[in-house]
């Protein structure tokens, strides 16, 4: 299977002033990029090139594993943000989100709370857990939900690469912006619609 690294779902300069054209230079067509570059160098011609990111993700470890999931989480992220985004959800989700958090303020502190909080490179993550429930995880280096049979809704990437040309040292303001001005909520509606149907 040929991997393929997607388009941005907009143009570089469309997340400003939050995520910077340059951060997004930076991001997507080095590191990005880079991961699925070295994962195809990886993996060459061994039965891993026949599987999907997914099958590599849950059945591989240590460097390949790595790659896959990096590939994988950054497609994901991209997604998860739009111009003019951040706000509220409607309809199903947001009724999740009531009956899991209690109301969306709850849900909108621990999803930070998750990101700021994770030690050194990682994620912070909205999830279907196993018992249908959302719920707010977070993750280190490559580290994804698809390990433990969870359902990404959401994602914010807190490597440092993601925002250290914008914001420096200060994670919160970033996972701040990203949480207020940037959440691509239809994104969201649709994987939690997914993973109700899958059920």
């Amino acid at each position: 299977m040929k991997f393929e690294l997607p388009p941005l779902p907009y143009e570089k300069s469309a997340l400003e002033p939050y995520i910077s054209a340059r951060t997004l230079e930076f991001h997507y067509e080095k590191h990005h990029r880079g991961y699925l570059s070295k994962l195809e160098k990886t993996i060459g011609h061994t039965p891993d090139a026949e599987k999907s990111l997914v099958q590599i993700i849950q059945e591989s470890q240590g460097k390949i594993f790595n790659l896959a999931a990096q590939v994988w989480n950054h497609t994901f992220y991209w997604d998860c943000m739009k111009p003019n985004g951040g706000g509220e959800p409607r309809g199903d989700l947001a009724a999740a989100i009531k009956r899991d958090f209690g109301d969306y303020a709850t849900f909108a502190q621990q999803f930070s709370a998750a990101a700021n909080g994770e030690f050194g490179s990682g994620w912070g993550w909205l999830v279907v857990a196993k018992n249908g429930k959302l719920d707010v995880v977070n993750s280190s280096d490559a580290e994804n939900p698809l390990q433990s049979d969870q359902k990404p809704i959401l994602t914010v990437d807190v490597w440092e690469h993601a925002y250290y040309l914008d914001y420096q040292n200060e994670r919160e303001r970033y996972v701040s912006a990203f949480v207020d001005h940037l959440i691509n909520w239809d994104f969201a509606e649709r994987n939690f619609a997914d993973a109700r149907a899958r059920r």
